[in-house]
């Protein structure tokens, strides 16, 4: 039985790539950049990602930060977390701000931000008294490269 939810995406340029996760039990699928940009420093810029996606409806698109640009560059969303709603079918923009002194290159290809999908199925919590050992169990905030 396939539980997947077929989202339908668009590559509207050559450097689109199609979102993806580095681990099989990551939620946030990794979005790129497709084109090289300069983030200046203290402003905030409109990163092109060659994508659209078309959401099913009752899913909800959330693109948040990567935790990696955030701690060590000081890169992040200006309107964290962007909300993409199964109506939108335009280009997937993110708003990159960069707080750091110094500029940022952005290669096409970078990893910029991650789409993280919500269904609006209701959930079950069950407490436990322990929780499973994983292999990002210690790794952290920031852990994945």
């Amino acid at each position: 039985m396939n539980n997947n939810i077929e989202i339908k995406i668009k590559l509207i340029s050559s450097g689109g790539k199609v979102p993806s996760k580095k681990h099989a039990s990551d939620i946030g699928y990794d979005i790129s950049a497709s084109e090289n940009t300069i983030l200046k420093s203290r402003e905030v810029t409109l990163v092109s990602t060659g994508i659209s996606i078309n959401l099913p409806q009752q899913c909800a698109g959330f693109v948040l930060p990567r935790s990696g640009l955030s701690t060590k560059h000081k890169i992040t969303l200006i309107n964290s977390p962007g909300l993409i709603d199964p109506g939108y079918i335009g280009e997937l923009l993110v708003p990159l701000i960069n707080h750091a002194d110094k500029d940022y290159d952005i290669k096409t290809g970078d990893r910029i931000a991650q789409l993280v999908l919500l269904n609006t199925n209701s959930i079950d919590f069950k407490i436990v008294d322990s929780l499973p050992d994983t292999s990002r169990s210690s790794g952290g905030f920031g852990s994945t490269d």
